[in-house]
C-alpha cells in the first residue's frame, strides 16, 4: 500500500470512527430520554453497538500507525439538534433509520473502494450490525416486534398497512381541488378580517376599505401562491434526493438493498421465503428495485407528488377568488349598508367553502359549513370591534 492509498484509508476510517461515536452519543442520549422501557433498552443496546464499531475502527487505525482522533461532536450527538427537539423521539428515530440506510450504502461502497482486507473484514461485520440496527429502529417506530407467525388479526393488520401504503403512493385525481378549497378559505378569512377592521375604523368608508382590501388581495394571493410553489418544490427536491440515495445504495450493494426490502415485507407479514421471492421478482430490473425501496422508505411515488406550478396557480387564484368576495359590495356602496352586505355575503361564502370541504373530508356538508360560518362571524366581529377601537384612538 503506497502512502497516498494509506492516507486515503486513514481518512475514511477516521470518518467512520467519528460517525460511530456520534451514533453512540445519540443513541445513549435518546435512551435516557425514552420513557418506554423497551425503547430505553433497545436504544441502550444500539449505543453499545455503535461504541463497539468505533472501537473496531480505532483498533484498525492504531494498526495502521495512525492516531485515534478525538470526538468532535456534541456530547449528546444528534439527539439535541433543533429538529429532533421539536419533532420528539419518534421523528428522531425516523431520522436515525434513514441515517442507518445511508451508512449501509456508504459501507457497501467502501468494501469496493478501499481494497484493504482487514478493513473489509470489519466492514462486513459492521454492515451486518447496521442491518440489524435498521430493523430495530423500524420496530421501535412502528411499536412492534418482528413477527414470527401471524394470527388472523395480525394478518388483517398487515394487509391494512399494505393497502394504506399502496394508496399513499397513488396519484390523486384532481388533487388541486383540496389546495383550491383551502386557498379560498384563507383568502376569504384574511380579507374579511381586513375589511371588517377597516370598516370599523372608518365607518365603512369605501375608499379606504377598497385600498386595504385590494392590497390585501394581491398580498395574500402572492403569498399563498409562492408558499404553495416552494412547499411543493421542496417536497419534490427532498424526494429526488432520497431517491438518489436509494439508487446509490442499490448500485453499491444490491444484495444489501434486496435484504432490506425483503425484511420490510416480512415486517408486513410475508414469510421470509415469500418476501425473498417477491423481491427477487422486483429486482429483475434494477429500476424497479430502486422504485420499491423509495416507495417503502418515503411512502410515496413521484406521481403522488404535487406539481409546483399547479399548486402555485391553484393556491394563488383560489385565494384571490375568496379574498375578492368581502370587497365586492364596496365597489357599489359605502357606510353601514356596505358593511352589512359584505358581512352577509362573506358569511354565505364561508358556509359554501365549509360545505365544499366535505368533498375532501368525511364530515357532513352542513356541519362543516356551519363551523366555517361561526368562525367567520367571530373573526369579523372581533376585527370590527378592534377596528372601531383603532379608529377612536386615531381620531
Amino acid at each position: 500500500m503506497d502512502n497516498r492509498d494509506k492516507e486515503h484509508l486513514i481518512e475514511a476510517l477516521t470518518h467512520n470512527w467519528q460517525t460511530e461515536m456520534r451514533g453512540f452519543h445519540t443513541y445513549d442520549a435518546l435512551s435516557r430520554q425514552a420513557t418506554d422501557p423497551q425503547q430505553c433498552r433497545s436504544l441502550h443496546h444500539l449505543a453499545l453497538a455503535e461504541q463497539h464499531h468505533a472501537d473496531l475502527w480505532a483498533s484498525r487505525l492504531t494498526a495502521l500507525g495512525a492516531t485515534v482522533p478525538e470526538y468532535d461532536g456534541s456530547p449528546s450527538g444528534e439527539a439535541d439538534s433543533l429538529s429532533n427537539r421539536i419533532g420528539g423521539l419518534e421523528l428522531a428515530l425516523r431520522r436515525l433509520e434513514l441515517d442507518e440506510s445511508r451508512d449501509i450504502a456508504r459501507y457497501g461502497k467502501q468494501i469496493q473502494d478501499l481494497g484493504d482486507p482487514p478493513t473489509v473484514d470489519i466492514l462486513h461485520q459492521v454492515l451486518e450490525d447496521e442491518r440489524e440496527h435498521y430493523i430495530t429502529l423500524g420496530n421501535l417506530i412502528r411499536h412492534h416486534m418482528p413477527p414470527t407467525q401471524l394470527d388472523p388479526d395480525q394478518a388483517k393488520q398487515a394487509l391494512e398497512q399494505l393497502v394504506a401504503a399502496r394508496s399513499k403512493g397513488q396519484p390523486k385525481a384532481a388533487s388541486w381541488i383540496g389546495d383550491a378549497i383551502y386557498g379560498v378559505n384563507d383568502g376569504l378569512g384574511a380579507i374579511f378580517g381586513i375589511v371588517s377592521g377597516v370598516s370599523g375604523a372608518t365607518l365603512g368608508n369605501a375608499h379606504f376599505v377598497l385600498i386595504a382590501g385590494l392590497a390585501g388581495i394581491f398580498a395574500s394571493s402572492l403569498s399563498m401562491g409562492s408558499g404553495a410553489y416552494l412547499a411543493a418544490k421542496s417536497e419534490r427536491e427532498i424526494y429526488e434526493a432520497e431517491y438518489e440515495r436509494e439508487r446509490e445504495a442499490v448500485e453499491y450493494n444490491e444484495s444489501e438493498a434486496r435484504e432490506l426490502l425483503s425484511l420490510t415485507y416480512q415486517m408486513r407479514g410475508l414469510t421470509a421465503e415469500d418476501a425473498d421471492h417477491f423481491v427477487g421478482h422486483i429486482a429483475k430490473k434494477k429500476g424497479q428495485l430502486v422504485d420499491a425501496l423509495a416507495r417503502e422508505r418515503l411512502h410515496t411515488t413521484e406521481e403522488g407528488l404535487s406539481k409546483p406550478w399547479v399548486s402555485a396557480t391553484s393556491g394563488a387564484l383560489s385565494t384571490a377568488v375568496g379574498a375578492f368576495v368581502p370587497v365586492v359590495p364596496f365597489f357599489f356602496m359605502s357606510g353601514i349598508p356596505a358593511i352589512v352586505v359584505a358581512a352577509v355575503i362573506s358569511l354565505i361564502a364561508h358556509f359554501a367553502v365549509g360545505a365544499a370541504k366535505s368533498l375532501i373530508t368525511i364530515r357532513s356538508w352542513w356541519s362543516s359549513g356551519l363551523e366555517m360560518t361561526a368562525i367567520g362571524a367571530l373573526e369579523g366581529a372581533v376585527t370590527y370591534v378592534i377596528g372601531i377601537g383603532i379608529g377612536h384612538l386615531a381620531g
